[in-house]
């Protein structure tokens, strides 16, 4: 699986986000400190409320905030929503809503990659934001 600059600057968003709980985060704050664009964090920050995965609270004092708690937020729940997939080759038999493939019966190659498939998979879904967060100091 090739995470893209979009996966990684979500991820660094949504960490930085579960950094204050409860409280409404701009955009313009996790661009200061984490470098990045406040228009690249827009269309970051869209992705993640259209899954659910962040809340935006408009006017004063408004911002994001996770829509819920960072230990129920997996980052395989963020790559997710901004890579679509974790499955690591384009592969019709590891499609989950696909019309398969045909050659799975025969494809000497399937358990290879339907194995590293499962490792991804539990390795981005056993990281929760709170795991990430709790990882990183921020001085303000």
């Amino acid at each position: 699986m090739l995470v893209t600059t979009k996966g990684r600057y979500a991820m660094r968003l949504m960490s930085y986000i579960a950094e204050f709980p409860g409280r409404n985060v701009a955009l313009r704050e996790v661009a200061e400190n984490e470098g990045l664009s406040v228009k690249y964090l827009e269309q970051l920050a869209h992705d993640m409320v259209q899954a659910g995965l962040l809340k935006s609270v408009r006017g004063h004092g408004g911002g994001y905030t996770l829509a819920r708690d960072a230990s129920e937020i997996k980052a395989g729940d963020v790559l997710r929503a901004t890579e679509g997939t974790t499955v690591p080759v384009a592969c019709a038999a590891l499609e989950e809503d696909g019309p398969g493939c045909p050659r799975e019966q025969t494809c000497s190659t399937i358990e290879f990659w339907s194995g590293l498939d499962k490792v991804i998979e539990e390795y981005v879904d056993g990281k929760t934001l709170a795991s990430l967060a709790s990882k990183k100091t921020i001085e303000l």
